[in-house]
């Protein structure tokens, strides 16, 4: 298992925003916050590879809209923000040296890594300013045939589809309900009581990674079972960035290694 990341760089507070004001980045508590984070992973079993940092990207901390793994395969994104593209292709120097198969988006194509999210063989695509349908519709083309099944969901209320919703290791969708579009499209549905605890990273067969700041929601799915350990990310979230925007999870073999 493996888990790609980035560290910030040193311009982090000039990543974008877009749904939220602007507040202003501790650049030194973010770097401690991301090394917790990173910390958190690697006692999980995770093995950390990291795309060399770059000060000119203020948002490549963000690795998770570079590329998104299908089992074995990659496939790198094509953000609709040309000042994004140079953190592409520094994450697929990283993938190829892994010796994992790339699959690259191209125009018309736009997606941002952040608007899809893996359910078992279901792909929900998130129709939003980053992600369009033409992305949708270039997975639908290479994924159906690996026996996955693409479903695009139009989202309005938020930056990325995993800012308002993601899946628990049993496969149920969990989402904060004022940023949802749709409810109805998902087969299994859990309300969280705080927008933090809608963000999960599955890390085990039964554990997770969510952010501090949703304690009501990690008692809640204590209660279910479920192995929840908190980090906190609050600079990060100040860029409209959570847990699952920090890394890549690698699950398959990787051939080099």
């Amino acid at each position: 298992m493996i888990a790609l990341v980035r560290r910030p760089a040193t311009s982090l507070a000039d990543g974008m925003v877009t749904f939220i004001e602007r507040s202003p980045i501790d650049l030194e508590l973010a770097l401690r916050q991301w090394a917790a984070y990173v910390a958190v992973l690697q006692q999980s079993g995770w093995q950390i590879v990291e795309v060399p940092p770059d000060d000119a990207l203020p948002d490549s901390v963000f690795v998770e809209d570079t590329v998104v793994m299908f089992g074995d395969v990659a496939v790198l994104t094509n953000p609709n923000r040309p000042q994004r593209h140079p953190e592409i292709r520094d994450t697929a120097t990283v993938v190829e040296s892994l010796g994992i198969p790339l699959l690259r988006l191209e125009d018309p194509a736009a997606m941002d890594g952040g608007d899809v999210l893996k359910v078992g063989r279901t792909v929900y695509v998130g129709l939003t300013a980053s992600t369009n349908q033409a992305a949708a519709d270039q997975l639908t083309q290479w994924l159906t045939p690996r026996g996955w099944t693409v479903v695009a969901i139009p989202l309005t209320k938020a930056l990325h589809l995993k800012s308002a919703v993601t899946a628990l290791p049993d496969g149920t969708i969990i989402g904060y309900l004022p940023l949802v579009d749709e409810v109805e499209r998902y087969p299994t549905f859990l309300a969280m009581p705080e927008e933090g605890g809608s963000h999960v990273v599955v890390i085990g067969e039964n554990a997770i990674v969510m952010s501090s700041d949703a304690p009501e929601s990690a008692a809640l799915l204590r209660d279910r079972g479920i192995d929840v350990t908190e980090v906190d990310i609050g600079e990060f979230t100040k860029l409209e960035g959570c847990v699952t925007c920090l890394s890549v999870r690698i699950r398959e073999a990787v051939p080099s290694l």
